[in-house]
């Protein structure tokens, strides 16, 4: 899933109008519980009812505003990528456990899986974990990469820190110190509610865009940035507003691409190759392959 260009580079005050009408609203339609847009009358209806103003959504003649209708627009946007695309990327355990098995069978790759954090028989391979592992590997070249970080990811100037990030990232191509991307994996299969766990998930890697956001104003250095994530009950059953977060996240440039279950199959390999030739341009001669 990538940023729609109409929706890209607008004020914090419209991503501060989508979540104040979103929040009081609600995010989905009773009854069917798909992901809704709202007109530009429930807009203004939910903003009077907080209190705030709805003049520059409608004036006093009744006409709508430009700002009224790139609203519309994007809720409209918003619930159909949710509803047709989303939706049928995310797979349950069975089916990301038979796309894991074949992943590493066409791959043959060699390469460690995790295991998921689980006891007893639901103790199994990190599926999601697994496969973006294999196929990073496979299409990373001789570039290294570090698939299991355990330190916080530093950019420098000069050979000297300039920024370090909180928290720990899920991978980084090529490393940590100076990389061109970093990714969070959030797979919950066998989840059984939305808790403060997968919540807090989705803020860290709001997080991490917002420190990427000030170094790029700032220092004009850009780090891609991938948030991945699978797991159809609690994403789609239990956690659609987050889901509704985690697209006005992509389109407020604090994410520059999200990969949802099955899709990482497709799309991963474009994004290595990618990843591949920026690397190339940095080095002169291709860097000795490690994990």
């Amino acid at each position: 899933m990538t940023p729609d260009n109409r929706f890209i580079g607008l004020g914090k005050d419209f991503w501060a109008h989508v979540r104040s009408i979103s929040e009081y609203i609600g995010y989905t339609h009773r009854g069917t519980s798909e992901i809704r847009s709202y007109t530009i009358e429930e807009q203004c209806q939910a903003l009077a009812t907080l209190g705030l103003a709805t003049d520059h959504l409608v004036n006093a003649n009744g006409t709508p505003s430009t700002f009224a209708h790139s609203l519309v627009a994007y809720f409209r946007h918003r619930a159909t990528i949710l509803n047709k695309t989303v939706r049928s990327l995310l797979m349950n355990e069975r089916e990301a456990s038979k796309l894991f098995a074949k992943t590493r069978l066409g791959l043959r790759s060699t390469i460690p899986v995790p295991m998921n954090k689980q006891k007893g028989s639901k103790r199994k391979p990190a599926y999601l974990t697994g496969m973006v592992n294999m196929i990073i590997d496979h299409y990373r070249g001789c570039f290294p990469c570090d698939f299991d970080p355990r330190t916080l990811t530093c950019i420098t100037r000069n050979n000297k820190p300039l920024r370090t990030l909180a928290r720990r990232v899920d991978g980084a191509f090529p490393s940590t110190i100076n990389p061109i991307a970093l990714w969070e994996i959030k797979e919950y299969y066998y989840t059984t509610t939305f808790g403060s766990r997968v919540a807090d998930g989705v803020y860290e890697t709001l997080l991490d865009g917002v420190e990427l956001e000030e170094l790029q104003v700032h220092n004009n250095i850009r780090i891609l940035h991938y948030l991945i994530l699978d797991a159809h009950y609690t994403w789609w059953v239990c956690g659609k507003s987050y889901l509704c977060r985690i697209v006005d996240m992509l389109h407020m440039g604090l994410v520059d691409e999200v990969l949802v279950g099955r899709e990482v199959v497709t799309r991963l390999p474009v994004l290595v190759k990618e990843w591949r030739k920026l690397a190339a341009l940095r080095v002169p001669q291709v860097q000795s392959r490690k994990v």
